[in-house]
């Protein structure tokens, strides 16, 4: 994140969040378990995080556009940086948020390993993926977001035990 990042409220509803988004983001244990795994995140508009290690209460921040507005003046035009709700991070170092990405996030970075997502008769969650010259491999969760995420997290731990 820049110098002066700045970072809303995800419950505020202010930000724009693409369609294919659900709202829902993995859990924090399984966003923990991907970042020690190495997962690396490039911040983007959107992106949803906590702080970690802070005592905030578990509280989750959408990372989103400046507003910018133009304020007239009689000496001239000044544009003004307004933060997008009502409380705002003035920064914070990407080393101590935590990425907590959404479906569509863990599904794009499952690439063409991806195969499937279904709902058991248990109602957890089920996801499907292949990798060359591997028999296709299931990952299930109480939610589909931990579904792609453990898939996810199996992916990224077997490329770093390849490349050590």
């Amino acid at each position: 994140m820049g110098a002066r990042a700045r970072a809303g409220r995800a419950a505020s509803g202010a930000d724009a969040v693409p369609a294919a988004d659900t709202g829902r983001m993995i859990s924090t244990d399984l966003a923990v378990a991907l970042q020690a795994a190495g997962l690396r995140w490039q911040p983007r508009p959107g992106d949803r995080f906590s702080v970690v290690g802070a005592d905030m209460g578990g509280e989750v921040f959408t990372i989103s556009e400046m507003v910018v507005e133009a304020h007239e003046h009689p000496t001239g035009t000044v544009l003004g940086f307004n933060g997008t709700t009502e409380w705002a991070l003035d920064s914070l170092r990407q080393d101590d948020a935590l990425w907590l990405p959404r479906e569509d996030q863990l599904r794009d970075l499952l690439g063409g390993t991806f195969r499937s997502l279904a709902r058991s008769t248990d109602g957890r969650f089920q996801v499907l993926i292949e990798v060359g010259g591997q028999p296709p491999r299931v990952f299930s969760a109480d939610s589909a977001e931990d579904a792609y995420g453990e898939a996810l997290l199996a992916l990224v731990t077997a490329a770093l035990d390849r490349s050590a």
